[in-house]
């Protein structure tokens, strides 16, 4: 039996009007009326346990997804069964854009942890959007965002090194937690090393002695889960420059 349940619409905090994500989801200077327009939108706001998925590859697209709590990832399977990890989605972050081009998803999307999501109607959405100025905006700025971290994975795949791919990843993660209003020099990884070893193209091995080397040399500071990045200066140095040596 699935855990997914409903969450009730009169809980503290899940309206548009209330919810610390609206800057996020809802462009600047749109009317308290149009902000209930949008909120109507959301047919369904309901909880998402750890490991359990939004949505599986193949399946129709009918909606969109805003994470308002928890992570996601997405993850690809091959012929013989085996995942790699594609993406990582945070809170205040759109899920299913993968499915624009086709109307069907191209990859898995699991909780890494108990998220809370928001589900929106496509239908609606375009419907609002055309009479909401500003929302069609500010879905291309969400979707061309979506395409700019798929160009970063690429980018991280081509390093050579795996402490440059390590350093780039915490990078890209750390600008992501800026532009959600949240800590970036220091957070706690949503996703196990054998996430980041699937999405950085590396065995778990090799992201151990990563952190660890990195750690040693003062660049980073790592407690389980939490990452603190000291040198952060170095660390954005070596996403752009492609090496962590001076």
């Amino acid at each position: 039996m699935s855990t997914t349940s409903v969450v009730e619409l009169a809980s503290a905090r899940h309206h548009c009007q209330q919810c610390s994500l609206r800057e996020l989801c809802i462009p600047a200077g749109v009317s308290n009326e149009d902000v209930n327009r949008i909120d109507r939108l959301v047919k369904k706001r309901r909880v998402v346990a750890r490991g359990e998925y939004l949505f599986r590859a193949e399946a129709r697209m009918a909606r969109l997804y805003v994470a308002r709590e928890g992570a996601f990832k997405t993850v690809t399977s091959n012929a013989a069964g085996e995942q790699q990890v594609i993406g990582f989605h945070l809170a205040g972050e759109l899920l299913g854009l993968d499915a624009l081009g086709t109307n069907r998803h191209r990859c898995d999307a699991v909780a890494l942890e108990a998220a809370q999501i928001c589900e929106i109607p496509l239908e609606e959405l375009h419907a609002v959007a055309a009479e909401v100025p500003g929302l069609q905006r500010q879905l291309l700025r969400v979707i061309g965002t979506s395409v700019g971290r798929d160009h970063d994975h690429v980018e991280l795949m081509g390093r050579r090194q795996a402490d440059d791919r390590i350093l780039l990843f915490l990078h890209s993660l750390s600008q992501r937690f800026y532009a959600l209003g949240r800590d970036g020099n220091e957070f706690v990884l949503p996703m196990t090393r054998e996430d980041i070893a699937s999405y950085a193209g590396l065995v778990i091995e090799t992201v151990s002695r990563s952190f660890t080397r990195l750690q040693e040399e003062g660049i980073i500071a790592v407690r389980g889960r939490r990452v603190r990045l000291i040198l952060h200066e170095r660390v954005a140095a070596a996403a752009h420059n492609g090496t962590l040596r001076n």
